[in-house]
């Protein structure tokens, strides 16, 4: 043999001697898995935005915060909204877009600082007034269990940047409620304060003449984010002019109106934000000349079965808009979950949407005097979507629409605050089977007793509950939703102001608060070092 072929047979036989080591010492199999299941414990921090409210001169807008309590939360923590720089991408707006102050007043100064004040160029002195804004809290609550309201009014309320801490965090919610008496979008004008995120669907929307339609994008980080706004109409695609790459500054918020994007009419969009870098909160202002306003919130994520829980026993219109993101069509079978059980609107039994289309129906008066909840299901296939409904409520010129769109269910636990004693009503739906439901009513913001009720709502039905409100109720009062079963509920909340004989509206949705978050159990594991 040559000297290579046996350094090769050493090399071999070596080999194998370290390979027979490593098979007769490896490490013993690790042990059934014994860990516990993961902890469910309360979240420690939350953020929420609120858009700015109108642009009105006749609104008064009512901030109402709620945090429940919640067993195994910290015992100390802090609760803030804070004013956000309001920014514009409307050319035709003047230079008061930037003011943040709802009273006009500057940053309080002692007298040894007058002299450098009046040395201050106008752009300094309103650098200043925005510091000043967004410094001072609109609202702090004061302790979880009992609500907390702001007011504002006029035209120049800001958009709010909202954190939560400790025992403040798990469940919080901020409502944010306008009246507007006359004008454009006139009428009761309700959105819920969301957390920021980095993709929203609107279904819904519209660049019709007699509309006037905003998206709101608020920005919470220290950096500036970059967003696109696409649209998509009954065509596919509608091609616009700037809608990509916009720049929202840190902290700051900017309303878009949709028909800057495209010269296209059309009544019924949706729009997809879709955030490129950074983070942030995103809701529609829908004012329409002759049926008032109100917010339309982001739909669910796409899917093929989704629920719109809520439709008012009253609504003379109801105005269904889907749509399928990508390619692939959808068919769906539409369901009226009503107190009697599931049932299917005469003449709408299916509904088709194209991939990449929107597409609406006219539903009518779908409800008959009776409180309902749409249900969409798949009927060939599986292909997700989103989706919304306008509801019209009066009649003649006496008419106020709002929006519900599909939503996620109350999961544990989903609160809803701003409820008075005679104008709110809370809807629970569970379309797929039996279901047990506590509702709590919280002390109000002015007092009163906390009251409970607990309630069971039979499979495919939807009911408008009777409330349990609190006793000596002053002022304004939060409820609290808990799903005591498996079987999915959605809620929706609709509060109801009557103005010269108009009947303003609004409805907000209940998803799960995300209160709590999952903590898996973890132990060492040293035979990681062998291997």
């Amino acid at each position: 043999m040559n000297r290579t072929t046996l350094s090769l047979i050493a090399g071999t036989a070596a080999l194998a001697a370290v390979t027979g080591f490593a098979a007769l010492n490896e490490p013993d199999a690790p042990a059934a898995d014994t860990a516990e299941a993961a902890a469910v414990l309360p979240v420690e921090r939350t953020g929420l935005l609120c858009p700015a409210p109108s642009a009105s001169d006749l609104a008064e807008t009512t901030y109402t915060s709620f945090t429940p309590v919640t067993k195994g939360a910290a015992s100390d923590g802090s609760a803030q909204l804070r004013s956000a720089p309001r920014e514009s991408t409307d050319t035709s707006a003047g230079d008061d877009d930037g003011k943040t102050t709802e009273d006009g007043k500057t940053t309080d100064k002692t007298d040894t600082d007058t002299d450098t004040d009046t040395d201050k160029s106008a752009g300094d002195q309103k650098a200043d007034d925005k510091k000043t804004a967004a410094a001072k809290p609109v609202l702090t609550p004061k302790a979880p269990g009992t609500p907390v309201t702001g007011e504002t009014s006029g035209a120049d309320g800001p958009a709010l940047v909202g954190t939560a801490e400790g025992r403040f965090a798990p469940g919080w919610t901020v409502q944010q409620t306008t009246q507007v008496t006359a004008g454009n979008g006139r009428g009761l004008l309700g959105v819920t304060c969301t957390a920021p995120d980095t993709e929203f669907w609107f279904p819904g929307v519209s660049t019709a003449a007699d509309r006037t339609d905003y998206v709101h994008l608020t920005n919470p980080d220290d950096s500036a984010a970059v967003a696109d706004i696409e649209l998509y109409g009954k065509d596919g695609t509608v091609a616009t002019t700037v809608g990509e790459g916009l720049t929202i500054p840190a902290h700051s918020s900017e309303p878009i109106l949709l028909s800057t994007l495209t010269g296209e009419k059309q009544d019924d969009l949706t729009v997809h934000v879709n955030v490129r870098s950074g983070r942030v909160g995103a809701a529609v202002q829908a004012l329409d000349d002759k049926l008032g306003g109100d917010w339309l919130a982001a739909s669910t994520d796409p899917a093929g079965t989704l629920v719109v829980p809520g439709i008012p026993k009253d609504a003379t219109a109801v105005r269904l808009v889907v749509f399928a993101p990508g390619d692939a069509d959808a068919d769906l079978k539409v369901q009226l979950a009503a107190p009697s059980g599931l049932i299917t609107p005469a003449g709408q039994e299916t509904l088709h949407v194209k991939g990449g289309m929107t597409t609406a129906v006219d539903l009518g008066d779908v409800t008959r005097g009776e409180p309902g909840s749409l249900v969409l299901t798949p009927a060939d296939g599986s292909a997700p979507v989103v989706a919304a409904v306008r509801i019209v409520r009066g009649k003649g010129d006496k008419q106020e629409s709002a929006f519900i769109p599909a939503t996620g269910p109350v999961g544990t636990r989903a609160s809803v605050v701003g409820n008075g004693a005679k104008d709110t009503t809370l809807s629970l739906t569970a379309p797929t089977g039996t279901a047990k439901v506590k509702v709590t009513a919280s002390a109000g913001t002015g007092g009163g007793t906390p009251a409970s009720q607990t309630y069971t709502i039979k499979q495919g039905t939807t009911q408008d509950v009777q409330l349990p409100v609190p006793a000596g109720l002053k002022g304004t009062y939060a409820l609290t939703v808990e799903n005591l079963t498996a079987t999915p509920v959605y809620a929706s909340r609709t509060l109801t102001a009557t103005d010269g004989g108009i009947p303003g509206f609004t409805v907000q949705t209940l998803p799960d608060d995300r209160g709590t978050v999952a903590v898996p159990e973890a132990d060492e594991d040293l035979t990681v070092l062998q291997k």
